[in-house]
């Protein structure tokens, strides 16, 4: 059977997340579906990630194994067809050898979230970017934000109903930019806790509003307690923008 690598873009904010859910339309779910019109076959879609309701992305990578060999761009193709009129498009399809696993290969996966500090309401922006409606102050964010690069217990940012092992993350870059009206706050690791990006975003905007220092940040990530997080940013700003593999695994083999 064929294995395909699909980077896909997607609105969030009809689904419940990416995973497939009995009650809520999902992500996976109106791949699968589009999958199993295109393949007549029972298809699973493994995802690199499990984006939250409401989260966006605009480079996540799934695969998918067909029985029907019709070649990349076919595939690309005729999975966009069927995922009308869903806000969901596979933007590549790329055949790859069977070693090749969407979330197990991962090396590194790059979120996105986007702040727009103005008074008046978003419109354009509505539901793809968090309104604070205070200016914020991007370089104390960014000062405050290199706090969170290396190893460490990052139970502060960790939300209640995270499944992982243990609270022990690596964030390996982490930067915050302003672009007109527009603070842009970029990370990158090989993974997240849940809704982690989500909660030292919350924490970084109260940096950026004045009511903590980048010291009390600090703090409050050494701490390891989750009372110490700042509010929870919402969805709407959030990306997945990228997941990376190591190049070998990507390659059909000879043959």
């Amino acid at each position: 059977m064929p294995r395909y690598k699909l980077t896909i873009e997607y609105d969030g904010r009809p689904f419940a997340g990416w995973q497939r859910q009995d009650q809520h339309p999902s992500v996976q779910q109106c791949l699968e579906e589009a999958a199993h019109k295109l393949d007549q076959s029972d298809v699973l879609v493994y995802g690199a990630g499990r984006t939250d309701s409401g989260v966006h992305a605009l480079g996540q990578v799934a695969h998918v194994d067909l029985v029907k060999d019709l070649g990349a761009d076919k595939v690309r193709d005729a999975l966009n067809y069927h995922l009308k009129p869903h806000p969901v498009s596979v933007i590549e399809a790329e055949a790859v050898s069977d070693a090749f696993h969407a979330r197990f290969s991962a090396v590194q996966r790059h979120y996105l979230y986007r702040i727009i500090d103005r008074r008046p309401p978003l419109t354009l922006d509505r539901g793809q970017a968090w309104r604070v409606s205070q200016t914020l102050d991007a370089n104390a964010m960014h000062v405050a934000a290199q706090a969170l690069i290396g190893q460490h217990d990052f139970t502060t940012f960790r939300d209640a109903q995270c499944q992982a092992d243990s609270p022990v993350k690596s964030i390996d870059k982490v930067a915050v930019a302003r672009y007109g009206e527009e603070v842009q706050i970029t990370v990158s690791a090989i993974s997240f806790l849940h809704r982690q990006v989500r909660s030292l975003t919350g924490s970084l905007v109260e940096v950026g509003t004045g009511k903590w220092t980048p010291a009390d940040f600090k703090a409050a990530l050494d701490a390891a307690d989750r009372q110490r997080c700042g509010p929870v940013a919402p969805p709407d700003g959030l990306y997945l923008t990228a997941v990376d593999y190591p190049e070998a695994q990507s390659a059909v083999p000879d043959g």
